[in-house]
């Protein structure tokens, strides 16, 4: 889940340490808020929603529907202030790469944001689902989930989610540290071999 280039919430800025926006930034969040609640009801709908989300993201509608879903906890068809805030602060912290410090300052909101069925605990398919709202793929999940389920229920409850997502995190950085080592080991030796990279747009046909 990545923002488009040139949209407003690139000008706002995160706090890496709290994931939260200054005071500044959330007034203006509140104003972009307004704009967007064409009704004058102080909510979304779910088409508001929809059209936001495509606007400023590179994702897929059924994603979209999904996380509004996900925000509409009373099941009302519209989504607050409140809810929207919590969003804008997820984009945010993929977007600066602190996916694991916003967890980690706000594990109790994430837990029952992806907790769709309201029972307390997170299942392999509610997590495989929602993942992708902070950059999780299934390989991670696949791979560890069954480890932090102490239970054996094959569900994780509040603390063991907080660990598995800490652990999903970690790995996730270390593959990206190992592809980045890669290229730049590929980079070096076409160097040392005097080869530049090809560019396609020159190839010939």
């Amino acid at each position: 889940m990545k923002l488009k280039a040139g949209v407003v919430l690139h000008y706002l800025n995160l706090d890496t340490t709290y994931c939260l926006l200054s005071l500044r930034n959330t007034k203006i969040l509140v104003e972009y808020f307004r704009l967007l609640d064409v009704h004058n009801k102080n909510t979304l709908n779910d088409v508001q929603f929809y059209h936001f989300l495509r606007h400023v993201t590179d994702l897929r509608k059924k994603d979209i529907m999904l996380i509004f879903d996900m925000l509409d906890w009373n099941a009302s068809g519209e989504i607050g202030f409140e809810e929207f805030y919590l969003l804008v602060c997820i984009l945010l912290s993929n977007e600066n790469h602190v996916e694991k410090q916003f967890i980690s300052r706000h594990s109790r909101p994430v837990f029952e944001l992806i907790d769709m069925d309201g029972g307390r605990t997170i299942s392999p398919g509610e997590f495989q689902a929602s993942g992708f709202l902070f950059n999780l793929g299934g390989h991670a999940l696949n791979r560890i989930f069954y480890d932090f389920d102490v239970s054996g229920d094959e569900n994780l409850n509040y603390k063991e989610f907080k660990m598995f997502a800490m652990a999903c995190i970690d790995m996730q950085e270390e593959t990206r540290e190992k592809e980045r080592r890669k290229l730049k080991e590929m980079r070096r030796t076409l160097r040392t071999l005097k080869i530049q990279p090809q560019d396609p747009s020159t190839s010939p046909e």
